[in-house]
């Protein structure tokens, strides 16, 4: 439902700009069609709540370039187009620096190497040391260890306990402890156990290490998750942390542009290998809406600041897919406006549905095997 509010808070940006330029909404719609419920308002537009529960839509008089009948789309300024176009965007992009800086005020996670911060005004809320990974068969495992347990302590009995306050004095405990049993104690859900296991010992470890089956004495990956307050820094946070994740996400759909480009090269030619490596390429930088939905699910137990970081990031990415020159999302039809008009030559109906519709097969396929290795990666 998170999801589904920002894409109608997109929509209802895109509405909002293009009645203020003259353009005649038609209707305006929460999820898509068909519809349950519709009611004319006094503006002369509908609005509706539709059956299908994937996002919401705004209906413009008009809605290709050619058309020129007064009120529609087609006969707006190019300039009236534009801020249409990129209404969707802005309020994606305002709405997740708005809770950006929320988040900075009561909690920014720490997850991102050299995070954008203000020194002089940071603040320590908390840190705790999360298990991201338990490997199968290990100590761990056997101890009942799972992902997203906060590991506190590990005592050898008859001792005091050792604070894991850092992942990285993890493995230097662990490897003091190795081969002994020692206890665990972690959380889970918000509560705290203790758990009792026998650790490998650095032979057995540096035995596994010439296999190809790798081991450690307890056998977790652990990640440091602290959360960072600002005060009057918050919206400078907000700002520059929302610029170095654009940064890292252009980053990540500079892969996946290039691995699915020799993912088509490798079905062309039949290597095997290329097609392998190009589908990884393609969809390891990115998750879709199953990876988001598990991340989600992961985030929730963190706290309340985690699951408010996560929806700002999803407004964010929003924001950023949107201005891509890619048919038939925005910055692809502002892209087709603008090319039209430099060439002082509107498109056809026909010809903009075309460029749309293989823009859209395009976008499908990079969703649908993005959808795939999420599956895969998940299951």
């Amino acid at each position: 439902m998170l999801f589904i509010g920002l894409i109608v808070a997109h929509e209802w940006g895109h509405f909002v700009i293009a009645r203020r330029n003259g353009v005649e909404a038609e209707e305006f719609g929460i999820f898509f069609p068909p519809a349950i419920y519709k009611r004319k308002t006094k503006g002369g537009w509908v609005f509706s709540i539709n059956l299908i529960p994937l996002g919401g839509f705004v209906k413009l008089k008009g809605e290709h370039d050619a058309d020129t009948e007064k009120g529609s789309f087609g006969a707006a300024t190019t300039w009236g187009k534009s801020k249409i176009m990129a209404a969707g965007v802005v309020m994606n992009l305002l709405l997740a620096l708005v809770l950006f800086t929320i988040v900075a005020l009561i909690g920014m996670p720490k997850l991102v190497d050299n995070q954008f911060s203000v020194k002089n005004d940071t603040h320590l809320v908390s840190s705790r040391v999360i298990i991201t990974y338990v490997e199968p068969g290990s100590p761990a495992a056997k101890a009942g260890l799972k992902a997203e347990d906060q590991i506190n302590d590990i005592a050898l009995p008859g001792y005091s306990p050792v604070g894991i306050s850092d992942a990285s004095k993890l493995p230097h405990i662990t490897k003091q402890f190795a081969g002994k049993t020692a206890n665990i104690y972690y959380t889970r859900g918000g509560h705290e156990y203790q758990a009792k296991t026998t650790l490998l010992s650095n032979q057995e470890v540096a035995a596994s290490r010439k296999t190809n089956n790798p081991k450690a004495n307890l056998g977790v990956v652990p990640k440091d998750i602290t959360l960072e307050r600002y005060t009057w820094s918050a919206p400078i946070v907000a700002v520059g942390f929302s610029a170095q994740l654009t940064a890292l996400t252009f980053q990540g759909l500079g892969h996946a542009v290039g691995g699915l480009g020799s993912l088509i090269a490798g079905f062309i030619t039949g290597n095997h290998a290329a097609r392998e490596n190009g589908q990884t390429a393609a969809s390891s930088q990115v998750s879709g809406p199953i990876g988001i939905v598990f991340f989600l699910k992961s985030f929730s137990l963190l706290g309340y600041q985690f699951i408010l970081f996560m929806i700002a990031y999803i407004s964010l990415i929003l924001a950023i897919m949107n201005i891509l020159p890619v048919p038939p999302l925005d910055g692809g039809r502002l892209a087709m406006v603008l090319g039209s008009r430099a060439a002082r030559r509107p498109l056809s109906a026909g010809r903009e549905e075309a460029i749309n519709a293989v823009g859209m097969l395009l976008f499908l396929g990079l969703f649908v095997l993005i959808s795939i290795v999420d599956v895969k990666r998940f299951f």
